[in-house]
């Protein structure tokens, strides 16, 4: 089958297509080409997409700073948690060992 639209022959899509020699026809306007190779993308694009980018990297340099400080605060509190199981043991060996003295004075 070689109707328009089927598969052997997809329908045509897009702007109209001219040549330039049609183009006085056209009224002086020259349309896109499909041959021609389109223009690279202007740098409007870019421009606007420049405060979406600094943000995100802001934002990740933001959430590289927030784990930072988690880590550094869970580091501190280890330490502290640490410290304060070394002084409660310290103080229970302490007082193990005074009920052991006066365990052994009563015997006496």
């Amino acid at each position: 089958m070689n109707l328009p639209g089927t598969i052997g022959r997809p329908a045509q899509h897009g702007p109209e297509q001219s040549t330039h020699m049609n183009d006085h026809l056209r009224g002086g306007r020259r349309l896109i080409d499909a041959a021609e190779p389109r223009p690279t993308p202007n740098r409007t694009r870019e421009m606007e997409l420049l405060p979406e980018a600094m943000a995100r990297s802001q934002l990740s340099e933001r959430l590289r700073e927030a784990e930072s400080q988690r880590r550094t605060h869970q580091l501190a509190l280890a330490a502290r948690m640490e410290r304060r199981s070394q002084r409660l043991h310290r103080r229970a060996e302490r007082a193990s060992q005074r009920a052991r003295r006066a365990l052994a004075r009563a015997l006496m």
